[in-house]
């Protein structure tokens, strides 16, 4: 999944699962089995993409993912930023001990162990349904997490002249 899916499930796990002992081996977990589910991501035809692009993508994509968490968490972040600064890294932690490896052919373990689950794990799939299969699933998940009142409120608040 994009890291931008990742950002968001573990963001919402952390609204719900408030001890980090918890949380943060569960945020790591949904990062495989969110892979799982057939996606679209940077890496899908990685092959017939330059090393650049793919660094640009992976790189918007994981500021997305930063930005939507603060639109959409944004008072739950404001309650503990460090615990849901953590959820969100912990559930793409594998993405970034994957990348070194990838990203740059450090092939050296534990990046090259990553990478190698990371490849048997992927269930990829072609634009448009690799997007909308995680649309459907995480949009489910923020919905079900996030008060939707305190996004109307964050956003009016973003776009209100002072």
């Amino acid at each position: 999944m994009t890291a931008t899916s990742h950002a968001l499930i573990g963001a919402s796990l952390a609204s719900i699962i408030t001890n980090p002992i918890i949380g943060i081996p569960v945020a790591i977990t949904s990062h495989f089995a969110a892979d799982l589910v057939p996606h679209w991501d940077a890496g899908t035809n990685h092959r017939q993409k330059s090393a650049l692009r793919l660094k640009v993508e992976a790189t918007l994509d994981v500021l997305l993912g930063f930005a939507l968490v603060l639109i959409l968490f944004r008072t739950q972040t404001l309650a503990n930023p460090v615990y849901m600064f953590s959820m969100v890294i912990a559930a793409q932690l594998p993405d970034w001990l994957e990348a070194p490896s990838w990203m740059f052919n450090f092939k050296v373990p534990p990046f090259s162990w990553m990478d190698w689950i990371g490849h048997k794990l992927q269930s990829r799939m072609q634009l448009p349904w690799g997007l909308v299969t995680q649309v459907v699933v995480v949009g489910s998940l923020v919905l079900a997490t996030v008060n939707i009142d305190s996004v109307g409120n964050s956003l009016a608040s973003l776009f209100r002249l002072s």
